[in-house]
């Protein structure tokens, strides 16, 4: 595949420098992986196949881009936890000037 391919079955071209994450532990139960993120990085497009819980670790805004090409903004405080059930598909850009991070549990008794 050439640099920039783009097509059904093919990566998109990145404009944004990749999250990184991390694995932090995975068994039978749940996945934990921590996701760092440099200003504009992003995780590209996935869809959650279980249901998960998000524990920011730093505060920052998070900008989502949805399917059918909407976006939203949702703004993130260090400790302050929430849960999204599985099939949640979005593509997640740290839209701050600040890097940020947090730890995403995912449950793997409640797949979607």
């Amino acid at each position: 595949m050439s640099a920039g391919s783009s097509g059904p079955g093919r990566e998109p071209l990145r404009c944004r420098p990749p999250a990184i994450c991390t694995v932090q532990h995975d068994d039978a139960h749940v996945r934990v992986s921590r996701w760092d993120f440099a200003p504009g990085a992003e995780t590209g497009w996935h869809r959650h196949g279980l249901a998960y819980v998000v524990v920011p670790v730093t505060d920052g805004t998070l900008l989502l881009e949805l399917p059918g090409g909407g976006t939203a903004t949702a703004a993130l405080a260090a400790g302050v936890s929430y849960a999204r059930d599985a099939g949640v598909e979005h593509n997640v850009i740290n839209a701050g000037a600040e890097a940020l991070s947090f730890v995403e549990i995912e449950l793997k008794h409640l797949p979607g």
